[in-house]
């Protein structure tokens, strides 16, 4: 090995800098240019979504809705009122109205004169035009005769309608429902929204009556019948339901909850929880005509025993009390509530209903079976609901089918309700 060399004792002289050799590096990774990335691979397509314009008129028509419910459900106000309460944006407020005010559905109005508003030109406020358009609506439940009318957005009636039915039944008593909505589409002092009919029978969402044996109907497409006839939305649903609805709806009560039954063609019940209509997986949901009573009782159409139908149903209830003194007239109807009460007892606990209504006649309804179902259904039930359960009759309400087939039209229409 050589020995390194021993430096000179002499005074160190400055060398020059020397160059360095560059040292091999590994090449950096160089991100590809856009143009080399494009060029490596296919561009990928845009992925097309063809929700997008669908989302943004459902956005709309939600919006719009909103809208018109928080003015129907309120009262007059001013634009920036309007987006403060239903929370949108002033754009879309102002934009909503001018669409709605085209359609003649709102319009703006003087604010009321107070003496105490701040100086300067007070703002217009946008108000609900109640007469703006009609509502047309059936009620094909009474007996001998199909009813309608002719309703602002209000449920005000502008004009009425009726034609008798006599025996028809299957295709001869649906060819009077057109007849019937052609004499008030006529009779309408505007334009027609649409038409809403409350039927007897199972009625599913698209207006179909499955069935309304008594007049013969299977499948019976009566909404979309009536919504070619006549070129305007249609919607349809079963009497009670609608009648529950319009007790909700139109100030009949302030429960939240609540059931009306009806006895004029049968027995069934319209049920509404939490503000919501109850109509069950097969829509039959308050068919409580064929709940058991009495097993050992009379036969029922339905095959079975001591079934509520036959001791409650108006027209059998009309054939014991033909002939009937008024002592036994007090005893039939009186047994006819304790059925009821019976039947009630359950439903009201299991749900805490405070108000049942009853419809039907008003020399049937009133009285003693409406007066003997309360009384029953309280002493089947616990005290925190017995005491607050209230039975009462219904039967001077002739309307609330018709008001009720108002509130289809108006929640499908306008969706303010």
């Amino acid at each position: 090995m050589k020995e390194p060399l021993v430096p000179q004792a002499r005074a160190p002289q400055p060398r020059a800098p020397q160059p360095r050799e560059p040292q091999p590096q590994a090449p950096r990774p160089q991100a590809p240019r856009r143009g080399d990335e494009l060029a490596a691979s296919p561009a990928p397509k845009r992925a097309s979504n063809p929700r997008t314009k669908a989302q943004a008129q459902d956005s709309r028509v939600h919006n719009r809705a909103l809208v018109l419910a928080t003015l129907y459900h309120g009262s007059a106000m001013s634009r920036a009122e309007l987006s403060r309460v239903s929370g949108l944006t002033a754009p879309t407020v102002s934009a909503l109205v001018a669409d709605l005010e085209a359609d003649g559905l709102v319009a703006d109005v003087e604010p009321p004169r107070d003496s105490g508003r701040r100086r300067g030109k007070p703002s217009m406020l946008v108000a609900i035009q109640d007469d703006a358009v009609n509502l047309v609506t059936l009620d094909l439940s009474p007996a001998g005769a199909f009813r309608g009318a002719v309703m602002n957005l209000r449920g005000k009636v502008l004009a009425r309608g009726r034609v008798p039915i006599g025996d028809a039944l299957g295709a001869q008593a649906a060819a009077l429902v057109p007849q019937l909505a052609a004499e008030l589409v006529a009779a309408a002092p505007g334009r027609v929204l649409g038409i809403g009919v409350a039927s007897p029978g199972i009625i599913d969402r698209q207006g179909v009556i499955r069935q309304a044996a008594h007049l013969g109907w299977n499948d019976l497409p009566v909404a979309a019948g009536l919504a070619d006839a006549f070129g305007v939305p249609a919607h349809a649903g079963n009497d009670v339901n609608l009648a529950a609805l319009a007790a909700l709806h139109f100030g009949r009560t302030t429960a939240q909850s609540l059931m009306v039954v009806g006895i004029e063609h049968g027995v069934g019940a319209g049920l509404i929880v939490d503000g919501k209509l109850v109509e069950g997986e097969q829509f039959a949901a308050g068919e409580i005509g064929h709940l058991t009573v009495d097993p050992d009782g009379e036969r029922c159409v339905c095959g079975r025993r001591g079934c509520l139908d036959p001791l409650i149903d108006a027209a059998r209830l009309k054939e014991r009390l033909a002939g009937a003194t008024a002592d036994e007239r007090a005893s039939v109807l009186s047994t006819a509530g304790v059925a009821l009460g019976r039947i009630l007892a359950p439903i009201a606990s299991a749900l805490n209903l405070n108000e049942i209504g009853v419809m039907g006649p008003a020399d049937l309804v009133e009285g003693p079976l409406t007066d003997t179902a309360q009384l029953t259904a309280r002493a089947y039930t616990l005290s925190p609901i017995s005491a607050s359960l209230h039975v009462r009759s219904l039967s001077s309400d002739l309307d609330l089918p018709l008001l009720g087939a108002a509130c289809k039209v108006l929640s499908g229409e306008l969706g303010v309700l």
